[in-house]
């Protein structure tokens, strides 16, 4: 599995400007281009308060109670982001709740370590056999555990808040923050930015997903990133496991091409990017505004996006059902100690004994 690094990440002369230099850095997803957004368009109040009021927030504390993991022993950060298609077809405008069918198709673990310098994303296969715990649902009625569902249905069985619990009591880890990525809504995304660029080693003709490209590179509008982020069968041996590894490039083939647009420049682009990505937002309600989102944002800024890790949760399939993946130990322990201590991640817990997956 592999990822695009973004940026050459170096740092410039002093003769740059100074305030040009968190151009090369990663900015948070949300934050950063709400950032740009607000000061390029110098929004009214008004046009402030829509953008404000399209982030959804979910309450963690109220749904998870006390029963969490402890805090890391620094001023690391774990946050996860979901990306899921809750908001699609005719409900997308509503934003009333889930959709029939919805689902999760993405999860990472991001870990911002102390020092903010770097970052690593901890992919986990939405294919994962897992131990769901008691979860409460949208309408306040208590979802019992059960053991070996598979990680991708947490969501539509419970809803995030739930998969926030499910990834906690798996890894022990404290999520500190939570992103939801609408996928229909992200389609706006990446048309209101004129589409992204990626390479991809060798053709892909998928039938399910819809995407066919010819080796080389290409720039992808709404439609086919949608394609891009979903396909499975047409690489790797046509598991979930393929499909992280899509997904991953693409993230950071997305986040490059925001850092290099010039929204400061076209102050009607800024907003529509803007409009388009809180649209397509869920949050923790730590984060469920702009003002919090900016705050969190900046205290991001130090994250060279050219030394961010991409990795994979350890999986081996497993032996009752060879479609699914279970935890691999004792590499994913490995992996969710270090985590907890923000400690460094052993080169061990970094491989995986199931290797569907391939290079896009």
């Amino acid at each position: 599995m592999s990822h695009t690094p973004v940026g050459p990440g170096h740092h410039g002369t002093d003769a740059r400007p100074a305030k040009r230099r968190p151009r090369r850095r990663l900015r948070w997803i949300g934050g950063g281009v709400l950032v740009l957004a607000v000061a390029a368009a110098g929004v009214s109040y008004a046009l402030y308060n829509r953008l404000d009021g399209n982030i959804t927030g979910v309450d963690l504390d109220k749904s998870l109670g006390d029963d969490r993991p402890a805090k890391l022993p620094t001023s690391g950060q774990n946050v996860l982001v979901l990306g899921s298609d809750s908001r699609a077809g005719a409900n997308a405008a509503l934003h009333t709740g889930h959709v029939a069918g919805a689902r999760s198709d993405t999860a990472l673990v991001i870990h911002i370590p102390e020092g903010r310098k770097q970052a690593v994303a901890v992919s986990i296969p939405r294919d994962t056999l897992v131990t769901r715990p008691e979860c409460v649902k949208d309408d306040g009625t208590k979802l019992p555990p059960a053991n070996r569902v598979m990680f991708n249905s947490v969501y539509s069985s419970a809803g995030p808040a739930c998969v926030v619990k499910t990834v906690e009591k798996m890894s022990g880890v404290r999520l500190d923050h939570f992103v939801e990525i609408d996928f229909a809504g992200f389609k706006g995304l990446v048309d209101a930015i004129g589409g992204v660029p990626v390479t991809v080693d060798r053709d892909i003709h998928d039938s399910s997903s819809g995407l066919d490209l010819t080796a080389g590179t290409h720039r992808l509008n709404g439609t086919q990133a949608l394609q891009f982020v979903r396909t499975r069968h047409g690489i790797g041996d046509g598991s979930d496991l393929g499909r992280i590894g899509m997904q991953q490039k693409f993230l950071m083939a997305l986040l490059a091409e925001i850092k290099k647009q010039d929204l400061m420049g076209s102050p009607t682009k800024a907003y529509a990017v803007a409009d388009d990505l809180t649209t397509a937002l869920t949050t923790d309600s730590g984060l469920a505004s702009l003002t919090k989102l900016a705050e969190f944002s900046r205290s991001m800024n130090g994250v060279d996006t050219s030394t961010m890790e991409t990795i994979m949760l350890p999986v081996q399939y497993d032996t009752q059902d060879p479609n699914r993946v279970v935890a691999a130990e004792p590499q994913a322990k490995q992996l969710w100690a270090a985590l907890r201590s923000d400690g460094t991640i052993p080169e061990s817990a970094k491989k995986s004994p199931a290797r569907g997956g391939a290079t896009p």
